[in-house]
């Protein structure tokens, strides 16, 4: 590809079709028809402004459902190279059926092997310890012990074959239950308070499927339950980006995590290279990270047609738009505080680790945008840049140096792309 470069540049040289319905009743975001720039806008970057540290993006595997990862697909989820997503987290499930568990070993242990973390999720405990009501399934509040002791069984399990999880959740979306096991908020809080102080890994609660705080506000406002949860874990299944703050969470949620531990995309019916569609992911990402202020981002199955890995085990558009931060925004990395949204339809998120900064930008717009970008208290840097658009995935774009802490960029149309600067 031959890069259109700036004058800066120059002169430096298993079908869940609840989940469809959700997608395809929320509103999409719309591509707007942009026009070029009259002069460059200004983006400010400041490094001294540190946000939350960033944990890591991956996404879902489940065996049962559908087939596991092969050995070149973990390689492509979890490795860092030239064509790989650069994953750091792996979500697996934890079945009822302990037949099932070794299921899950192969690709956890390749991907923790590979620095990745490893969380589990239950959709239901073992069939012995529920009971029917209302038409659907709930533990027995006199099994909550055992299940406690269920959901350790399965970690030390799993550290016996090489994998150390770093978190095990309470249950899968419990709120959202045709399928599987509901719980209210008030016996989660029971759950929390009586029974999470025994599990013996990061406890996490209450992965509600469309972050409905009405499920993690009584845990917040619960000295003794919050006490026993480490990781607030939410998914993002039609939640409007208006919803993502949580100042509740910023309030009573020092010293826990935030996580978002499943979401598709805007649907899963659409191909995953669709373009400029894929654009979304990008956009979704960068709304989580600053709006919502989670420290991950998991996407629902690693491998499939609408994910980021496509079935012939190829990264696809969509899962391009998430390796634009995943394979530079390494774990430990803190989001700064950078111009959010400079003008309509381009989207700017900023991080560092030491004195290496990364800036992410999306541009939705049907032409180029110009933008000058200042970096707070920086003088100069060399400049290393990789774009996803129409026409290219992941590719080196240019590399240019700054001077006096500012550079010209342009962003092409519709386009993602990520600056590192050293």
């Amino acid at each position: 590809m031959t890069a259109r470069r700036d004058q800066s540049e120059i002169a430096d040289s298993q079908p869940l079709r609840r989940r469809t319905l959700l997608a395809a009743g929320a509103a999409l975001p719309v591509l707007a028809v942009g026009t070029p720039a009259a002069a460059a806008t200004s983006v400010v970057v400041e490094p001294s402004n540190v946000q939350q540290t960033i944990l890591g993006f991956g996404g879902m595997n489940h065996t049962v459902w559908i087939s596991d990862l092969t050995a070149a697909q973990r390689e492509t989820a979890f490795g860092n190279g030239a064509g790989q997503l650069g994953f750091t987290v792996l979500r697996i499930p934890v079945h009822e059926d302990r037949a099932n568990w070794s299921r899950e070993v192969a690709t956890a242990r390749r991907a923790v092997e590979l620095g990745a973390k490893v969380i589990a999720s239950p959709w239901n405990p073992p069939a012995s310890m529920t009971e029917a009501f209302s038409g659907g399934k709930r533990l027995r509040y006199a099994s909550y012990g055992a299940y406690a002791q269920h959901l350790n069984d399965f970690s030390a399990f799993m550290a016996n074959n090489g994998v150390n999880l770093y978190g095990i959740s309470v249950q899968n979306e419990p709120d959202y239950a045709q399928e599987w096991t509901a719980w209210t908020s008030a016996e989660i809080v029971r759950f929390l308070r009586e029974n999470a102080g025994a599990i013996n890994t990061r406890v996490i609660a209450p992965e509600s499927f469309q972050y409905r705080k009405n499920l993690s506000d009584p845990i917040l406002n619960d000295p003794a339950a919050l006490a026993n949860v480490d990781i607030i874990g939410a998914h993002l299944y039609g939640t409007q980006s208006a919803d993502f703050p949580y100042p509740l969470f910023r309030q009573k949620g020092n010293g826990k995590e935030l996580w978002m531990t499943e979401v598709y995309h805007p649907n899963s019916s659409d191909s995953a290279d669709l373009w400029p569609q894929a654009l979304d992911v990008g956009e979704h990402i960068h709304r989580a990270l600053v709006d919502g202020r989670f420290q991950t981002y998991v996407w629902w199955y690693i491998r499939r047609s609408y994910g980021p890995m496509r079935e012939d085990g190829q990264i696809s558009k969509r899962g391009a738009n998430m390796a634009h931060f995943s394979k530079w925004v390494r774990p430990g990395y803190s989001r700064i505080t950078a111009t959010a949204n400079p003008q309509s339809n381009v989207y700017i998120s900023a991080f560092k680790s030491g004195s290496r900064i990364v800036i992410v930008a999306v541009n939705k717009n049907t032409s180029p945008v110009d933008h000058v970008f200042t970096i707070r208290d920086t003088g100069s840097a060399t400049i290393s840049t990789w774009l996803t658009s129409a026409s290219a995935t992941l590719a080196h774009y240019n590399d240019f140096t700054m001077s006096n802490g500012s550079f010209n960029a342009q962003l092409p149309a519709r386009s993602i792309r990520t600056f590192v600067l050293n």
